[in-house]
């Protein structure tokens, strides 16, 4: 049988075992996994940043929100590398994700929340280039810091700081009771006015609601709903007559013979055209007979031109219109002819006696 010594020592040699073998599976776990492992691929990148803004060594890479990477080094480069952007920072990125990374992703400095941590942000959203391949240059995309943010507020802010003591002057104004709010708002007068009208509004309610008045009468009697009633219930016969087709306006939309006689006076109408157009009956003659049309155009001719020699003068008609003379004769004869006709109106004897001598 083992002694006491012997089983102690057997439990601390498996007790021993057990934490050894536990300590080197999660350090086999460790360096297995994630992006910083030991026995993870990485690629090396580049990029250049006109200021490191809070950037320091280990701070992830981020692709898309995902870490895929450590930065590894950040440094100012040279004079004579002439550079607008002097910072490099060196990434090392699991190639796990290189299907993703391209030569033409950008990069970028962003921060974890307000007062998080600086970290590289890769964005691939717009890259169309082949796979990133170690040691390739990434593009950069300069982003506002904080500072660049208060900087570009200080102008804003100033002309809020002018407008709000714009404000506080014009309300210090306006509570003084001067101009026309502040007598809109602290005017007693205006106060009473509208107190007045209020009140009159009120009794204009108050007679409507007892049926005083011609609103009150439109909105209470009830004549005025039989009278309405009444003649709604007459454009309801009136409209049953006319869908039974009574009355004049009745047949109008009813009565088929309207129809038929309308389609066949078109009919008639489109018969009489086509016999014109082929050029039968007397009107088919006159407007297809280009012998009428010569004659006709003829004699417009011709009375155009009587007309145009009455106009100048010519001849009996031309002269009776135009010389003066014979409208003066005429005039004179009939002047005359009327003392004629008064004279023998008052002694007939002495114009209608008839002397008669004898052998």
């Amino acid at each position: 049988m083992p002694s006491q010594k012997q089983l102690k020592w057997s439990e601390l040699k498996v007790g021993v075992t057990v934490i050894f073998a536990g300590s080197v599976l999660a350090v086999l776990i460790l360096l297995m996994t994630g992006t910083s492992g030991f026995f993870t691929k990485k690629i090396r990148l580049r990029s250049y940043f006109d200021n490191a803004g809070g950037l320091s060594v280990g701070a992830p890479v981020r692709l898309q929100g995902v870490d895929v990477g450590n930065v590894t080094r950040i440094r100012v480069v040279s004079d004579q590398d002439k550079r607008l952007t002097p910072v490099e920072v060196t990434m090392k990125v699991s190639t796990k994700y290189r299907s993703n990374l391209r030569s033409d992703s950008v990069t970028s400095l962003a921060t974890a929340g307000v007062l998080g941590e600086t970290y590289i942000d890769i964005n691939s959203a717009l890259a169309r280039g082949p796979e990133a391949k170690d040691g390739d240059v990434l593009a950069t995309r300069d982003t506002p810091d904080i500072q660049d943010v208060v900087r570009a507020s200080q102008g804003t802010l100033q002309n809020m700081d002018a407008l709000v003591k714009r404000l506080d002057r014009i309300l210090a104004f306006v509570e003084s009771g001067q101009g026309s709010i502040g007598k809109v708002i602290y005017d007693p007068g205006l106060y009473n006015r509208l107190n007045s009208t209020v009140a009159q509004f009120q009794g204009v309610v108050n007679q409507l609601s007892t049926g005083q008045g011609t609103l009150g009468k439109l909105f209470y009697d009830d004549e005025l709903y039989r009278k309405a009633n009444t003649t709604v219930d007459k454009i309801n016969d009136m409209i049953d007559d006319l869908n039974a087709g009574n009355g004049t306006a009745g047949k109008l939309l009813k009565d088929p013979t309207l129809y038929n006689n309308a389609n066949e006076s078109i009919a008639n109408v489109k018969k009489l055209t086509d016999d014109i157009n082929a050029g039968k009956g007397t009107l088919g003659t006159l407007a297809r007979d280009q012998e009428f049309a010569n004659k006709l155009k003829n004699t417009m001719t011709k009375i155009s031109d009587l007309t145009d020699r009455i106009d100048s003068g010519e001849g009996t008609i031309g002269k009776f219109v135009h010389d003066p003379a014979v409208f003066d004769n005429t005039n004179k004869l009939l002047v005359e002819t009327r003392d004629l006709i008064k004279a023998v109106r008052q002694d007939p004897k002495k114009y209608l006696t008839i002397h008669l001598k004898l052998f």
